[in-house]
Parts: structure tokens; sequence; C-alpha cells
């Protein structure tokens, strides 16, 4: 896909804003002696919030988090190929930020909702970056599926009350701004509650990957309001569409970051020298890494269609985002199991990142809906044209 001048800006504005705040540590081909103890990570977020805040607002400057907020709720008016352009540049660097839970999921439920004053109230500090937004939506199952939710809402004069336990919330243990899926006696409909009021909890969870903050909230009695149309039908429209255009925007972490993890990859064969050659030149693994570079370009030419498929409104979006999910999950695991292979001894210590790109692959597959879930939906479609 051609960017046009104003998306090639906007990335290369990020890759040099990640280049300057983000640097990573070279790894030399022979490190030598190990120290006692792992040595410093090359990005660290801050650990409060699990994202470096210092970075979050050098992007705000740039207006990443306003990327796909309409302008008559503070943001730039982009859509989701500009969001793309930027979500592959964080997933080249690993780099954790609250993009794809906050400006993202969380954002484009509430867009979704076509609440207008809900929208007016919250999507500015969403879109400079000063508040966190966050959807509690699925349980420790982690089924993506906008029929089911975790937690359920009742009427308690005078308005709602919500109960349940979501699971996989997206910093949800620090988020500002906390909308939440439930279960009414209408159907399903969406609320804003108060992430700081008496009955909710919040627990940040361990994760496979240390870069994406994932939290278990959990609903006793908490006030919510509720936001965009009683019917049952204009919910689980809302969160059919924000969980495609999450799709999207993790499939292009995903390409981004096997992108980059193929490019070490190479990088490292051209320089590590055995039975008195690089390993890069030896066929059977440049055979090898040619078959990646076609699996990770193949995969990233899907998720861009995905990205334009949205941005047109075109009505098979949800299959197109289904299958990058599906493709670019593969891809990255791929990669980044070769990455491990490829580097040999130095690819499974902590000073260098394969171990990272390997924990992203496994981690991201599962969210949003595992690969075989998205290939079901497929399928499904396919089957009943």
């Amino acid at each position: 896909m051609d960017l046009t001048a104003e998306q090639r800006a906007l990335r290369d504005a990020v890759r040099a804003l990640l280049a300057r705040e983000q640097p990573r540590a070279p790894v030399s081909p022979d490190p030598g002696p190990r120290p006692a103890s792992p040595g410093p990570a090359p990005y660290s977020p801050d650990p409060p919030s699990g994202y470096d805040r210092v970075l979050w607002q050098r992007l705000g400057e740039i207006g990443v988090p306003a990327l796909g907020v309409p302008e008559r709720y503070g943001g730039a008016g982009a859509g989701p190929v500009e969001t793309h352009v930027v979500a592959e540049e964080l997933g080249r660097r690993l780099t954790a930020t609250p993009l794809l839970g906050s400006a993202v999921l969380a954002a484009q439920a509430l867009l979704g909702s076509g609440d207008r004053a809900a929208c007016e109230r919250l999507l500015p500090a969403v879109a400079d970056g000063t508040a966190i937004a966050t959807l509690a939506w699925t349980g420790a199952t982690g089924r993506w599926d906008p029929g089911e939710v975790a937690c359920h809402a009742a009427v308690a004069a005078p308005g709602w009350v919500v109960h349940g336990e979501a699971h996989h919330v997206l910093d949800g243990d620090v988020a500002d701004v906390l909308l939440v899926a439930a279960r009414t006696p209408d159907g399903i409909g969406l609320f804003e509650v108060d992430p700081g009021q008496g009955g909710v909890s919040r627990a940040a969870v361990p994760t496979m990957d240390s870069t994406r903050r994932l939290a278990v909230v959990r609903l006793d009695g908490a006030a919510g309001q509720r936001v965009g149309d009683p019917a049952d039908g204009a919910a689980r429209a809302a969160l059919a569409r924000a969980r495609d255009l999450a799709c999207i925007a993790l499939s292009a972490e995903q390409a981004g970051a096997a992108s980059q993890a193929l490019d070490l990859t190479v990088g490292y064969t051209k320089i590590r020298v055995q039975f008195g050659r690089a390993i890069g030149g030896f066929q059977a693994l440049a055979h090898r890494m040619a078959d990646l570079h076609v699996l990770v370009e193949s995969s990233r030419s899907l998720s861009y269609a995905a990205a334009q498929a949205a941005a047109d409104q075109a009505p098979d979006t949800g299959l197109h985002a289904a299958a990058a999910k599906v493709c670019c999950s593969e891809a990255l695991q791929r990669v980044a199991a070769e990455m491990i292979q490829l580097h040999g001894a130095i690819g499974i210590t902590w000073e260098h990142d394969a171990h990272r790109y390997l924990k992203r692959a496994h981690g991201a597959a599962q969210l949003f809906g595992r690969p075989s879930e998205h290939v079901a939906r497929i399928a499904a479609a396919l089957i009943g044209r």
C-alpha cells in the first residue's frame, strides 16, 4: 500500500521520536562472559503505570492519541490507516503505550455508541493524552464476542448498578475512564463507571509480555451511567466495531514487530561467523529468511488492506480484521521463533531482545480472540454466503 505524503510524515515523526526517546542498547554478536544478574532491559516502562508517561506525552504532542477521534471531540479526525501507521512503528520497538486500549478500543466503543454527550464529556481528554480510557468487557476465557460480556447491570434508583468481574482489561488498573459492557434485562449495554468509587477494585495481573498491561476489574454494586442507545443491537454493534478496529491496530503492531525481528535476525546472520564465513551465506539459512520475508510482507499487506477497508467503511471490514489478526499472529510467532533459533545461545539471554519479541508474539495472538476463533468467524461468513 502506498502511503500519502501526510502518512509518511506521520510515520517518520513517530519513528524519529521513538529513536530519540526509546534508545535500544546494541547487542554484540559475541557478548563474552555473562553478568551475574540480568543486565538492564533496553526499554523499561514506568512500573506504576505500565508505560512511559513522558513518552506518551511526547506522542500526544504530535497527535497520536487523537488520531481516531473526530475533530468535534478534540481529535485529529484521522482514521484507521493513520492509526495503523503509528501502531506499526510502536510494534517495531515493542513500545508500551495505552494507544491500543485507550485511543482505539475504548474510544471507538464510545464513538460507536452514538452518545454525543458522553463523547463530548470524555473524548477530549482521551484525545490529548491526559486521560486513559479502558473497556471492561470479557471474562476469564477471553472471548471477545459482542454477545458475551462478563458483567451485568440492574436498575437501582436513581440509575444503574453494575456487578461482575472483567478480565484482560487493557491498562485497567490505571485508567481514568472506565467503560463497562454489561448485560441488562433488555440486552447488552455500555456503562460509564467512575473507577475511583466504592464498589470498584482493580488489580494488575502478571503477563507474559511485560510491555502489555492487563488487569482484572471487579465491580460490586458500582454506580454506572448508561451510554448510548439502550437497544441491545446498538451496543453489540458498537462492541463489534471496536473489536474489529482493535484487531486491525493490533495486527499493525504485530506486522511492525515481525518486520523488526526479521531485520535484527538478518543483520545478525551477516556478522555471526561460523566455519569461517557469515552464517547468512549458508543457503539453508538464506532460504529460511527469504520465506520469512514473504510471510511478513504478505501479512503486512493484509493488515493495511484491513485498515483501508475500515477507512472506507466496507461491509466486510469484520472479515478483513479477522484475517489480518490471524495472519499477523502467525507471522509474528513464526518470525519470533526463528529469531530465537537463528541467534543461537544469545537469543535466549535477558540481554538480547529476542525473548521480548517471542513474548509479544504469544501474548498478542491471544488478545481480542484467539486466531482459531477468528478463523471460525471467517468460515461461518463464507459458508453462510
